[in-house]
């Protein structure tokens, strides 16, 4: 029988030492999403090279090292932040940082998709057109992905209590690694993407009610709000919204997909920057908090109707008039509007007043 002292030393790394775990640092976090975002924008380089350069029929690209040396790095900084508190003594979770806990689940996931990308490739070929998006190994890779890349995101939750007011400037990482998470999924959602449009786009789509262009572009536009809204509304319930917070998370969002588009449509660009901007003072005007349901669920209905009512302003000036059919450019934002209030109801169905401070070790993954 193999007792407790017995076993090897190895194993001893595995086991919980029993410490409260580490906040890690400011700087930490900036490391980590410095690398993330590296990672990140491979995985954008590399769908740009799939869906541009015909006869890409390899696995081992280019673009494909930018990604996955970027997961490299990556992994590799995260492993070294548990290192260092292996080496002060802790053992197990206790040497993982909070915030990293699920990163640290997410690492060897990503690694076994990435093999199983490869296999996938060799036998199957090479996705080029919307089938990349539905790819097992691909889905694998992404949802692991976002759960490395919003570390910084989970870290800042452990460090700032529900109920507190922190400036964009102490939770920057995490709300950057928000907004290219969310890139990541419109990403992986491009067929239901409404800034991948441009301005002719979307006038033309809604001056016919009978060629279905319309419906595609209002299901785009549905899909793109709640990738939108649903993280604002998510940071909105734990803190007060930090001032900014929606003009990166819609800034990075339109530049990616202003990215994938060859830059073509910069007008819908700028109008989702300026749309963000906007969604910033609505947030300071009505303060959404989890304590206050009223002006959570005013933001989630006014935050979408605000943010489309620019788009398909910017879409009738550039095209120089207004679309032909009036329900469909004056409903549009109105049902986005719903979706936004719908979501606001989901997250926050009752009125929380702020938590206290949570003990450490317990408030984050």
């Amino acid at each position: 029988m193999v007792t407790t002292a017995d076993r090897p030393a190895t194993w001893d790394l595995f086991r919980s030492s029993g410490e409260d775990r580490p906040v890690p640092s400011a700087r930490a976090d900036a490391i980590t999403t410095a690398l993330g975002v590296w990672f990140t924008l491979g995985l954008f380089v590399d769908a740009y090279a799939h869906a541009n350069l015909p006869g890409l029929e390899t696995f081992f690209t280019p673009w494909h090292a930018v990604f996955y040396s970027g997961f490299a790095a990556v992994g590799l900084w995260v492993l070294w932040l548990v290192w260092g508190h292996v080496r002060e003594g802790r053992r197990g979770l206790s040497a993982v940082p909070l915030g990293y806990g699920a990163t640290v689940v997410a690492l060897p996931v990503f690694a076994v998709s990435g093999g199983v990308d490869l296999v996938w490739h060799e036998v199957i070929g090479i996705e080029t057109t919307t089938d990349i998006f539905f790819s097992p190994s691909h889905l694998g890779l992404v949802v692991s992905m976002i759960v490395i890349l919003t570390s910084p995101l989970r870290s800042a939750w452990a460090r700032h209590p529900a109920g507190t007011r922190p400036s964009l400037g102490a939770v920057l990482p995490g709300v950057l690694t928000l907004a290219f998470a969310a890139s990541l999924v419109l990403l992986f959602l491009t067929y239901g993407n409404a800034f991948l449009r441009d301005s002719s786009s979307v006038v033309g789509a809604l001056s016919d009610a009978d060629d279905g262009q319309a419906g595609r572009l209002a299901a785009s536009i549905v899909i793109t709000t709640m990738v939108l809204v649903a993280p604002l509304l998510l940071v909105a319930r734990r803190w007060a919204l930090p001032r900014g917070t929606a003009t990166v998370l819609f800034a990075v969002c339109a530049v990616i997909s202003a990215v994938l588009t060859g830059f073509e449509a910069n007008e819908i660009m700028i109008a989702t920057v300026v749309a963000g901007a906007l969604v910033d003072v609505l947030a300071a005007v009505l303060r959404p908090s989890g304590a206050r349901r009223a002006a959570f669920w005013l933001f989630g209905f006014l935050a979408p109707v605000l943010t489309w009512a620019v788009y398909l302003g910017v879409a009738s000036a550039t095209v120089g008039r207004l679309p032909l059919v009036a329900e469909f450019w004056t409903g549009i934002p109105l049902v986005a509007g719903l979706v936004g209030w719908a979501l606001a109801a989901l997250l926050l169905p009752d009125a929380a007043a702020g938590a206290p401070t949570a003990p450490k070790g317990a408030a984050s993954v």
